[in-house]
Parts: structure tokens; C-alpha cells; sequence
């Protein structure tokens, strides 16, 4: 009975369609014999065998995957802004010791200068 009103139903579609389409498609619903046999008997076909992977593994597995790329990623991170700050300090460190040496030479030059005033003056 079903099929009756779903195919009557087609068939007006299928007008309605010619009638504002040039080229109407058409679709039926049939199928092979022998699922027809198994559909009427009551029995479905047998599907195939899956293996489940089950939540908690599935979870487990995906959680420890994401947790090891993050901390990867993380780790990765870390250790190139660790080179790059150990850089710069170092560049830091030897830019103040230039300047240090340069103070301490003109420090030098003024006390010859003064300890030679001073001469001057006795």
C-alpha cells in the first residue's frame, strides 16, 4: 500500500516536472530479488563483523596523543625562546664589558691628567 502512494506520488512529480523541465529524471525504488526474499522472510542481510574500539580506548589513545603533540609543541617553544633570550644577553653582556673597558680607559686618562696638573702645580 505503501508502495502505491509513494509510487503515485512520484508519478506526480515526475509530471509536475515535465511540464516545467525539459528533461526529467526519473528514480524508482526497487530493488535486487533476493533482498526482497530476505525482506519479506524477516531476515536482514548480515552486516559485516566490526570491531568496536570501545570509548575509554578510543578516549585514552586520542587524549594521550593530544597531550604529547601539545607538550611537544610546547617544548619546542620553550627551547627556541630560550636561544634567543641566552642571545641577546650574551650580546648584552658583551656590549656592557666594551663599555666598561672604554670608562675605565678614559677614567685612566683623567687621573693622568690630573696627577700631571698636579705636578704642574708643585
Amino acid at each position: 500500500m505503501a508502495s502505491r502512494i509513494l509510487s503515485q506520488g512520484a508519478r506526480a512529480a515526475a509530471a509536475l516536472t515535465r511540464t516545467t523541465a525539459a528533461a526529467p529524471v526519473r528514480r524508482t525504488f526497487t530493488t535486487s530479488p533476493a533482498r526482497l526474499d530476505a525482506a519479506v522472510a524477516g531476515m536482514a542481510p548480515p552486516l559485516p563483523a566490526r570491531r568496536p574500539i570501545g570509548a575509554l580506548r578510543g578516549g585514552l589513545f586520542g587524549f594521550f596523543l593530544g597531550s604529547s603533540l601539545a607538550a611537544g609543541g610546547i617544548y619546542y617553544y620553550a627551547i627556541q625562546e630560550y636561544k634567543t633570550s641566552n642571545e641577546l644577553l650574551t650580546e648584552d653582556i658583551y656590549g656592557l664589558q666594551d663599555a666598561v673597558e672604554r670608562l675605565s680607559k678614559y677614567v685612566t686618562t683623567l687621573e693622568e691628567k690630573m696627577e700631571a696638573m698636579e705636578r704642574r702645580k708643585k
